[in-house]
Formats: structure tokens, sequence, C-alpha cells
């Protein structure tokens, strides 16, 4: 699949916030007055920045709004309820810290599970799609849940459980792309079985159906090299997992933590690239991509 820029963005920082509202749903860390103010304004920026950027991909981002009316079957539609129920929760929750130094737990417990809900839903997107057989797969859910949980610890300040949760999504992570690698192949869908024409011998292409570029190639059909993606995947493990746990096992320091936030973001922009690019989208078979 195209890499576009808005949803490596948006998936990204997005899971980052919603992560972030997680742990301050469930008091962690303890926080009220401007102390939460300031927790709150990072995890909003990070989150409706998210949700904002993903506009940027659609063709017509003036009707955004329409998605709402299909959450009886889109997983998009359970994604932006999910989202508004989330924000509207923990803005209430946020207001009794900040203004009134009260924790309403209720509140804050609710738009914690609304607030995971939203990442699940924004996997499911991706994990839905039969076509895509690297992303149809529980794993896809699973990364995006563990990264997101591992960015909220670590920009709470949960240095035990961020260093914890860290390990186990990078685990998930590697697990992920190995199960990827195979998947198109043991999907079993090739020319034959799309055209339902292997039962009369081989099936292949006479020649593309065209000499130029078309919207199917420039969004579904993307190649990038192996020892390229390899390369990629080190890269992103380093600066997602390794380090940042490195780092916060050393006695605290706040600069410490700064460096470990940004060494994760890095990790985890660079994985988010390589979801999408790696995605083999079936119609890449009928030109001969894959």
């Amino acid at each position: 699949m195209h890499p576009a820029p808005s949803v490596i963005f948006f998936s990204t920082f997005s899971g980052l916030g919603f992560g972030l509202l997680i742990f301050l749903g469930f008091g962690m860390p303890a926080v009220t007055g401007f102390s939460a103010f300031a927790f709150f304004v990072i995890a909003y920026l990070l989150a409706v920045g998210g949700l904002i950027s993903s506009t940027f991909h659609l063709g017509h981002p003036e009707r955004a709004l329409k998605a709402f009316s299909q959450w009886k079957t889109s997983w998009l539609s359970r994604e932006a309820w999910c989202a508004v129920a989330a924000l509207t929760l923990m803005a209430l929750y946020g207001a009794g810290l900040v203004f009134f130094d009260q924790r309403w737990a209720i509140l804050g417990w609710l738009g914690a599970l609304a607030s995971l809900g939203t990442v699940l839903t924004t996997s499911m997107i991706y994990a839905q799609l039969k076509t895509v057989p690297r992303w149809y797969s529980v794993y896809t859910p699973a990364n995006f849940i563990s990264l997101c949980l591992a960015g909220g610890a670590l920009l709470s300040g949960e240095v035990g459980i961020a260093a914890f949760l860290l390990v186990i999504a990078g685990g998930i992570q590697i697990a992920t792309w190995l199960r990827g690698d195979t998947a198109l192949a043991n999907s079993g869908t090739d020319m034959a079985s799309a055209t339902q024409l292997g039962g009369i011998g081989t099936v292949r292409a006479f020649e593309p159906p065209h000499t130029g570029t078309n919207y199917l190639l420039r969004e579904f059909v993307y190649v990038v090299g192996r020892k390229h993606a390899q390369k990629l995947r080190i890269i992103a493990i380093l600066l997602a997992v390794v380090l940042p746990v490195i780092l916060l096992i050393l006695p605290f320091n706040h600069w410490f933590a700064l460096v470990a936030v940004l060494f994760h973001v890095a990790g985890v922009l660079t994985a988010r690239w390589l979801f999408f690019a790696e995605a083999e989208h079936v119609v890449g078979l009928y030109y001969g991509k894959r």
C-alpha cells in the first residue's frame, strides 16, 4: 500500500494521545490542577491532531462528517463515534481534575475504555481487509493496542509499567512482521483464484492492462525492497523499544525520559511506514507486482 504521510501521522500520534488518555483515566499519574492541565493538553494535541491529519488523505475532506452515519457496518464510523465519546468523557473528567480538584473516577474509567475502543476500531479498519492478507489478522489490533498502551505509559511517566509494555509491544511487533511475511502466500490468493480459471490450466497475464499508471497502482501497489525493509525493521525496534527501555532502567532523569519518548515516537513512525509500505494488496497480482 502507498504509505501516505497523513495516515502514518494519524495512526502514530492519535495512538499515543489516546494511550495517554487511557492512563490519565485510570489515575496514572494522579495529578490535579495545572499538572493535570499540562497532561491533558499533550494528550488532546496528539489525539485530536492525529484525527484531523487523517482527513488529509480523503479526496473530499469536507465529507468526513458523513462517516458518523454508517456505524452499523463501518469500522471507520465506529472509530469516529468512539473518538467523540472518549474526548467528551475525558474532557469532563479533566475539568474535574483541573478546575475542581476532583477525580470523578467513573468518568475516567469510561473515558479510558472509550479511548481504548477508539484505538481498537482504528486497527479494525485495516484488520478487516481480506484483500490485504498481511493486515487480515488478530496481530493487527494487538500491534496497535500494545503500542498505544506502551506509548501512553511512557508519556504518563509510569516508568516500570512503560518498560514492561514496551517489551510486550516489541514482541508483538516482531511477531506481526514474521506472520505478515507469509500471509499473502498462505492466503492462497493468486491470479487463478481471482479469475476462477485455474481449472483449465495455468493462468498468467498476456500483457499489462495498460501502459500508464492509474489510481490502483498509485494507492494499492507499493513495493519495498526486502533488504531495505529488514534494515528499517531493525531501526524501528531499536528506536521504539530497545533504546527507550535502556533509558528507563537507568536512574530516573527527566532528560532521559524525554529522549526515550522521542526515540519511541521515531520508532513507531518507522514501523507504521512499514505497516503500509509492506502491505500487499491482492490487486497487485494483476500487474505482476507480487
